[in-house]
Protein backbone atom coordinates (compact mmCIF):
# COMPACT_ATOMS: atom_id res chain seq x y z
CA UNK A 1 0.00 0.00 0.00
CA UNK A 2 1.47 3.79 -1.08
CA UNK A 3 2.73 5.90 1.82
CA UNK A 4 0.26 9.30 2.00
CA UNK A 5 0.77 12.32 4.37
CA UNK A 6 -1.62 14.47 5.04
CA UNK A 7 -0.09 18.00 5.48
CA UNK A 8 -2.92 20.18 4.20
CA UNK A 9 -3.05 21.43 7.68
CA UNK A 10 0.34 23.16 7.06
CA UNK A 11 -0.07 24.04 3.35
CA UNK A 12 -1.71 27.68 3.11
CA UNK A 13 -0.86 27.60 -0.45
CA UNK A 14 0.66 25.81 -3.46
CA UNK A 15 4.11 24.96 -3.22
CA UNK A 16 6.97 24.78 -5.52
CA UNK A 17 10.12 22.93 -4.99
CA UNK A 18 13.08 22.16 -7.70
CA UNK A 19 13.88 18.39 -7.85
CA UNK A 20 17.34 17.75 -9.53
CA UNK A 21 19.68 14.58 -10.47
CA UNK A 22 23.25 14.33 -10.31
CA UNK A 23 23.49 12.82 -14.80
CA UNK A 24 25.50 11.97 -17.39
CA UNK A 25 27.83 9.67 -15.54
CA UNK A 26 27.90 6.75 -17.31
CA UNK A 27 24.98 5.12 -16.08
CA UNK A 28 22.14 3.86 -18.25
CA UNK A 29 19.07 5.26 -16.30
CA UNK A 30 19.40 9.14 -17.51
CA UNK A 31 16.93 8.68 -20.04
CA UNK A 32 14.40 6.98 -17.00
CA UNK A 33 15.04 9.81 -14.67
CA UNK A 34 14.45 12.81 -16.58
CA UNK A 35 10.28 12.35 -16.67
CA UNK A 36 11.01 13.00 -13.02
CA UNK A 37 12.93 15.53 -12.47
CA UNK A 38 13.07 19.76 -13.27
CA UNK A 39 17.56 20.02 -13.47
CA UNK A 40 20.17 17.59 -14.46
CA UNK A 41 23.65 18.11 -13.01
CA UNK A 42 25.58 16.97 -15.89
CA UNK A 43 29.04 16.22 -15.35
CA UNK A 44 31.81 17.62 -16.83
CA UNK A 45 34.33 14.62 -18.08
CA UNK A 46 36.57 14.96 -15.53
CA UNK A 47 34.58 12.54 -12.46
CA UNK A 48 32.93 10.49 -15.07
CA UNK A 49 31.82 11.02 -18.36
CA UNK A 50 32.90 12.49 -21.67
CA UNK A 51 32.24 15.24 -24.06
CA UNK A 52 30.17 12.50 -25.70
CA UNK A 53 28.06 12.13 -22.63
CA UNK A 54 27.36 15.50 -21.91
CA UNK A 55 25.89 16.08 -25.53
CA UNK A 56 23.74 13.05 -25.24
CA UNK A 57 22.73 13.69 -21.80
CA UNK A 58 21.71 17.28 -22.66
CA UNK A 59 19.50 15.96 -25.53
CA UNK A 60 18.06 14.21 -23.07
CA UNK A 61 17.26 17.09 -20.95
CA UNK A 62 15.97 19.25 -23.77
CA UNK A 63 13.57 16.61 -24.64
CA UNK A 64 12.17 16.62 -20.88
CA UNK A 65 12.19 20.01 -20.71
CA UNK A 66 14.55 19.99 -18.16
CA UNK A 67 16.82 22.77 -17.22
CA UNK A 68 20.73 22.21 -17.48
CA UNK A 69 23.38 22.74 -15.00
CA UNK A 70 27.05 21.77 -15.08
CA UNK A 71 28.53 19.56 -12.62
CA UNK A 72 32.35 20.01 -12.20
CA UNK A 73 34.28 17.81 -10.12
CA UNK A 74 37.84 16.40 -9.72
CA UNK A 75 39.94 15.01 -12.29
CA UNK A 76 39.97 11.74 -10.54
CA UNK A 77 37.70 8.87 -12.60
CA UNK A 78 38.99 5.89 -10.38
CA UNK A 79 37.25 7.40 -7.41
CA UNK A 80 35.05 9.07 -9.23
CA UNK A 81 35.30 12.02 -7.52
CA UNK A 82 34.51 10.93 -3.92
CA UNK A 83 37.98 11.42 -2.73
CA UNK A 84 39.33 14.73 -0.99
CA UNK A 85 41.87 15.78 -3.07
CA UNK A 86 44.38 18.35 -1.30
CA UNK A 87 44.17 21.75 -3.73
CA UNK A 88 45.03 25.06 -3.83
CA UNK A 89 42.81 28.45 -4.61
CA UNK A 90 44.75 28.94 -7.74
CA UNK A 91 44.32 25.29 -9.01
CA UNK A 92 40.97 25.19 -7.53
CA UNK A 93 39.96 28.43 -9.68
CA UNK A 94 41.67 26.76 -12.79
CA UNK A 95 39.43 23.21 -12.43
CA UNK A 96 36.23 25.05 -12.44
CA UNK A 97 36.63 27.24 -15.20
CA UNK A 98 38.21 24.73 -17.21
CA UNK A 99 35.27 22.74 -16.88
CA UNK A 100 32.83 25.31 -16.93
CA UNK A 101 34.07 26.86 -20.31
CA UNK A 102 34.20 23.56 -21.50
CA UNK A 103 30.74 22.82 -20.79
CA UNK A 104 29.49 26.10 -22.04
CA UNK A 105 30.65 24.97 -25.74
CA UNK A 106 28.77 22.41 -25.70
CA UNK A 107 25.61 24.51 -24.21
CA UNK A 108 26.13 26.97 -27.15
CA UNK A 109 26.32 24.81 -29.90
CA UNK A 110 22.73 23.44 -28.97
CA UNK A 111 22.05 27.47 -28.95
CA UNK A 112 21.08 27.19 -25.00
CA UNK A 113 22.87 28.69 -22.01
CA UNK A 114 23.79 26.68 -18.48
CA UNK A 115 21.26 27.10 -16.02
CA UNK A 116 23.05 26.25 -13.22
CA UNK A 117 26.33 24.51 -11.34
CA UNK A 118 26.85 22.19 -8.78
CA UNK A 119 29.89 20.83 -7.65
CA UNK A 120 30.10 17.16 -7.29
CA UNK A 121 31.19 14.65 -4.66
CA UNK A 122 34.34 15.75 -2.93
CA UNK A 123 34.77 18.96 -3.81
CA UNK A 124 31.17 19.82 -3.05
CA UNK A 125 31.91 18.91 0.44
CA UNK A 126 34.97 20.14 0.80
CA UNK A 127 33.65 23.56 -0.58
CA UNK A 128 30.29 23.46 2.03
CA UNK A 129 32.94 23.53 4.89
CA UNK A 130 35.83 25.94 3.42
CA UNK A 131 35.41 29.29 2.81
CA UNK A 132 38.19 29.63 0.51
CA UNK A 133 37.30 26.86 -1.52
CA UNK A 134 33.58 28.50 -1.18
CA UNK A 135 34.90 32.22 -2.47
CA UNK A 136 36.92 30.43 -4.89
CA UNK A 137 33.99 28.44 -6.75
CA UNK A 138 32.09 31.37 -6.65
CA UNK A 139 34.55 33.30 -8.32
CA UNK A 140 35.28 31.22 -11.17
CA UNK A 141 32.03 31.02 -11.83
CA UNK A 142 31.49 34.39 -12.20
CA UNK A 143 34.26 34.99 -14.15
CA UNK A 144 32.68 31.59 -16.78
CA UNK A 145 29.07 33.65 -16.40
CA UNK A 146 27.82 35.99 -13.83
CA UNK A 147 24.05 34.40 -14.43
CA UNK A 148 24.92 30.94 -13.52
CA UNK A 149 22.65 30.06 -10.30
CA UNK A 150 24.89 28.05 -7.90
CA UNK A 151 23.40 25.11 -5.73
CA UNK A 152 25.02 24.35 -2.85
CA UNK A 153 24.34 22.94 0.56
CA UNK A 154 21.66 24.22 2.84
CA UNK A 155 23.71 26.81 4.93
CA UNK A 156 27.39 26.06 4.02
CA UNK A 157 29.37 28.02 2.56
CA UNK A 158 28.53 27.69 -1.09
CA UNK A 159 25.51 29.65 -0.05
CA UNK A 160 26.72 32.55 2.15
CA UNK A 161 29.75 32.99 -0.31
CA UNK A 162 27.38 33.15 -3.25
CA UNK A 163 25.18 35.56 -1.48
CA UNK A 164 27.86 37.56 -0.23
CA UNK A 165 29.71 37.93 -4.15
CA UNK A 166 25.91 38.42 -5.70
CA UNK A 167 25.75 35.46 -7.29
CA UNK A 168 21.97 33.65 -7.53
CA UNK A 169 21.71 30.55 -5.64
CA UNK A 170 19.47 27.73 -4.23
CA UNK A 171 19.89 25.74 -0.94
CA UNK A 172 20.23 22.37 -2.04
CA UNK A 173 18.88 19.47 0.48
CA UNK A 174 19.60 16.04 0.00
CA UNK A 175 16.12 12.75 -0.73
CA UNK A 176 18.68 9.93 -0.20
CA UNK A 177 21.45 10.96 2.30
CA UNK A 178 21.51 11.32 5.60
CA UNK A 179 22.80 14.18 7.75
CA UNK A 180 25.18 15.08 10.70
CA UNK A 181 24.08 17.43 13.69
CA UNK A 182 26.34 20.33 11.89
CA UNK A 183 24.12 20.46 8.57
CA UNK A 184 26.93 18.43 6.79
CA UNK A 185 25.92 15.38 4.83
CA UNK A 186 27.01 11.72 6.87
CA UNK A 187 29.97 10.76 5.29
CA UNK A 188 29.76 7.56 2.73
CA UNK A 189 32.19 5.80 5.04
CA UNK A 190 29.86 6.00 7.64
CA UNK A 191 26.71 3.44 8.07
CA UNK A 192 23.71 5.15 7.79
CA UNK A 193 24.84 7.31 5.02
CA UNK A 194 22.46 6.39 2.14
CA UNK A 195 18.19 6.55 2.66
CA UNK A 196 17.63 3.04 0.91
CA UNK A 197 14.08 2.97 1.83
CA UNK A 198 11.37 4.34 -0.35
CA UNK A 199 9.07 5.24 2.95
CA UNK A 200 12.17 6.98 4.87
CA UNK A 201 13.29 9.07 1.47
CA UNK A 202 9.73 10.60 1.16
CA UNK A 203 9.46 11.45 4.80
CA UNK A 204 12.79 13.70 5.01
CA UNK A 205 11.80 14.88 1.09
CA UNK A 206 8.74 16.22 3.37
CA UNK A 207 10.31 17.28 6.52
CA UNK A 208 12.33 19.09 4.67
CA UNK A 209 10.03 21.42 2.08
CA UNK A 210 7.16 21.41 4.49
CA UNK A 211 8.50 21.52 8.25
CA UNK A 212 11.85 23.69 7.06
CA UNK A 213 13.92 20.55 8.90
CA UNK A 214 15.49 17.63 8.98
CA UNK A 215 16.22 14.69 11.67
CA UNK A 216 19.76 13.76 12.01
CA UNK A 217 21.52 10.35 11.71
CA UNK A 218 21.80 11.78 15.60
CA UNK A 219 18.23 11.85 16.56
CA UNK A 220 17.97 16.03 16.62
CA UNK A 221 16.28 17.85 14.49
CA UNK A 222 18.24 21.00 12.69
CA UNK A 223 16.71 23.85 10.78
CA UNK A 224 17.21 23.62 6.92
CA UNK A 225 16.50 25.88 4.01
CA UNK A 226 14.87 23.40 0.66
CA UNK A 227 14.93 25.15 -2.80
CA UNK A 228 16.13 22.19 -4.68
CA UNK A 229 15.99 18.56 -3.95
CA UNK A 230 19.09 16.33 -5.20
CA UNK A 231 18.70 13.01 -6.08
CA UNK A 232 21.71 10.89 -7.03
CA UNK A 233 21.48 8.95 -10.31
CA UNK A 234 24.05 6.50 -9.24
CA UNK A 235 21.87 4.91 -6.69
CA UNK A 236 20.57 1.56 -6.60
CA UNK A 237 16.71 3.22 -6.40
CA UNK A 238 16.98 6.37 -8.10
CA UNK A 239 14.70 5.76 -10.84
CA UNK A 240 11.93 4.16 -8.28
CA UNK A 241 12.77 7.20 -5.26
CA UNK A 242 12.39 9.74 -8.16
CA UNK A 243 8.74 8.08 -9.29
CA UNK A 244 8.02 7.87 -5.91
CA UNK A 245 8.83 11.83 -4.76
CA UNK A 246 7.01 13.44 -8.19
CA UNK A 247 3.81 11.29 -7.17
CA UNK A 248 3.68 11.82 -3.74
CA UNK A 249 4.51 15.86 -3.92
CA UNK A 250 2.21 16.18 -7.05
CA UNK A 251 -0.63 14.43 -4.87
CA UNK A 252 0.08 17.14 -1.98
CA UNK A 253 -0.42 20.04 -4.12
CA UNK A 254 3.51 20.76 -4.34
CA UNK A 255 5.11 21.30 -7.93
CA UNK A 256 7.86 20.17 -8.93
CA UNK A 257 9.69 23.27 -11.10
CA UNK A 258 13.25 24.13 -11.62
CA UNK A 259 14.40 27.46 -10.22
Amino acid sequence: MPVTFDYRSILKMNKIIDLNCDMGEGLDNDALLMPFISSANISCGYHAGDSETMKRTIELALQNNVSIGAHPGFNDKTNFGRLEIPITLPHLFDLITAQLYQFKKITESFGIQMHHIKPHGALYNMAARDISMARTIVAAIKSVDSNIILYGLSGSHLITEAAALNLKNASEVFADRSYQSDGSLTPRSMQGALIENTDDCLSQVFQMILKKTVSTIHGDTIAIKAETICLHGDGEKAVLFAEQIKKTLIENQITIQTI
